[in-house]
């Protein structure tokens, strides 16, 4: 998105709400990967750039999947899964991530996250910092909630009628570009109205989002070790949390709101 022509992407609503939906997992190390088409765990190469051990990206499963380490257990309320995911909008060429779905409410125990090289003797470049997966709490059992059912439009007039309207004013609006292309201000290529959260008559949605206000996560072992440092008059000493204390790595996700 950050490549399209203007960053013109960052006008679609739908795909800049996809973007906010979530989590980022950041990559910490810089490597390139190289598939060379074998079955094996060691036909997939794998070549650090930056950092030191231990490395987040191995080759466990053989058939072209890179496998990354992600050091955190993850905690959501009860009946909450997770659903682990590539980054949102993110393509990279010759690579694709794997999706997953984990109670994360009652397991203890890490996952990973998974992309599979798609091109053999392809060389991928992760770089530091990029995302490499996306975090998504979601309610278990809501999507069993949903009877899905295709209907023919005609049964419904008044989404029937506005669509014909929107569908008149789109092809029109698309007309009117070509005749006269809008060349220095991205938002004359598109009529706005979903962005604004109103139809071509006017009327406005009685809920619309045009951000979603996402929290970020909080280092509790920070404050644990800021809480712990400070003196008193019972324990003058300062006191750290081990390394090896596996309160350190765990995480809780927990949707906004």
């Amino acid at each position: 998105m950050d490549s399209s022509a203007g960053r013109r992407a960052y006008y679609c609503l739908p795909m800049a709400l996809a973007n906010q939906a979530g989590w980022f997992m950041l990559n910490s190390h810089s490597f390139k990967v190289r598939w060379t088409g074998g079955e094996g765990s060691d036909a997939l190469e794998i070549f650090y750039l930056t950092g030191r051990r231990p490395f987040p990206a191995v080759s466990t499963f053989g058939n072209g999947v890179l496998t990354f380490h992600v050091p955190y257990v993850f905690r959501t309320p009860p009946g909450c899964n997770l659903l682990v995911r590539g980054p949102a909008n993110c393509p990279k060429d010759g690579a694709s991530p794997l999706e997953g779905l984990v109670e994360t409410d009652w397991s203890c125990a890490t996952f990973t996250m998974n992309w599979q090289i798609t091109r053999p003797n392809h060389t991928v470049l992760f770089a530091e910092h990029e995302p490499i997966g996306m975090i998504v709490p979601e309610r278990r059992g809501g999507l069993e909630q949903f009877q899905p059912e295709i209907r023919a439009i005609e049964s419904d007039p008044d989404v029937s009628a506005k669509n014909a309207e929107w569908a008149r004013s789109r092809y029109n609006f698309i007309g009117a570009i070509r005749t006269h292309p809008v060349d220095v201000d991205p938002s004359g290529l598109w009529q706005g109205h979903y962005f604004r959260g109103t139809s071509v008559d006017g009327s406005e949605a009685s809920e619309h989002q045009r951000s979603l206000r996402i929290l970020p996560f909080s280092d509790a072992c920070a404050e644990d070790d800021r809480a712990r440092q400070a003196p008193t008059e019972r324990s003058p000493a300062l006191i750290r949390r081990p390394e090896n204390d596996p309160a350190r790595a765990v995480a809780g996700a927990k949707p906004a709101g």
